[in-house]
């Protein structure tokens, strides 16, 4: 049912100070954001290292649907986010099964629903259906669908993963004609 952990959301005060503490500390790159007027607030993800991400929240003005989550903290972990290949079989799956679920939403380049925190442990959690190169920043993909890079003894294949990020293999000169091997056969 579940594909893998999309990312984390991190909810803050201060959109700007938390972009930059991830962005120059740990070398997070910019993807997509946007701001829903309607429930005042903004986001962004972020991707770090080759597969992780990490989505910003933050309120917008007074009455987002962060203040009360923020009311006495600078910030903290929102909710994480799990990919699905089908929503309607998770929500299926869900009811089957008698663990709520609440704001199901079907747009149009994604799928959601939430399981409240009080039903999960205390994690709220978001089950979206989406395609992921949809919410990729342009600066985590290389143009070609692999690189292979040889210097000296050593060989790095560069692979897209399809979830966002680079993968780096790193291949000994004997891993390197063991893999030419198996790839004629």
């Amino acid at each position: 049912m579940i594909k893998r952990i999309d990312h984390v959301a991190l909810a803050v005060k201060d959109h700007n100070a938390a972009e930059e503490f991830f962005t120059k500390l740990f070398g997070a790159i910019p993807g997509p954001g946007a701001e829903d007027s309607s429930m005042k607030y903004i986001w962004r993800n972020y991707i770090l290292g080759d597969l992780s991400r990490l989505e910003i929240l933050s309120p917008t003005g007074e009455g987002s649907f962060l203040d009360g989550f923020l009311q006495n903290k600078k910030g903290g972990i929102h909710h994480v986010t799990m990919q699905c290949d089908d929503i309607y079989e998770t929500k299926k799956f869900l009811e089957d099964s008698g663990i709520p679920y609440f704001d199901f939403n079907d747009y149009d380049n994604w799928k959601e629903l939430f399981i409240h925190p009080r039903d999960a442990f205390g994690l709220l959690i978001q089950i979206a259906q989406f395609e992921a190169e949809h919410w990729i920043s342009e600066k985590a993909v290389q143009k070609e669908k692999f690189l292979v890079r040889k210097k000296d003894s050593k060989t790095t294949i560069s692979v897209n993963h399809p979830g966002g990020g680079i993968i780096e293999i790193n291949l000994t000169n004997e891993e390197r004609l063991k893999l030419i091997e198996k790839l004629k056969r």
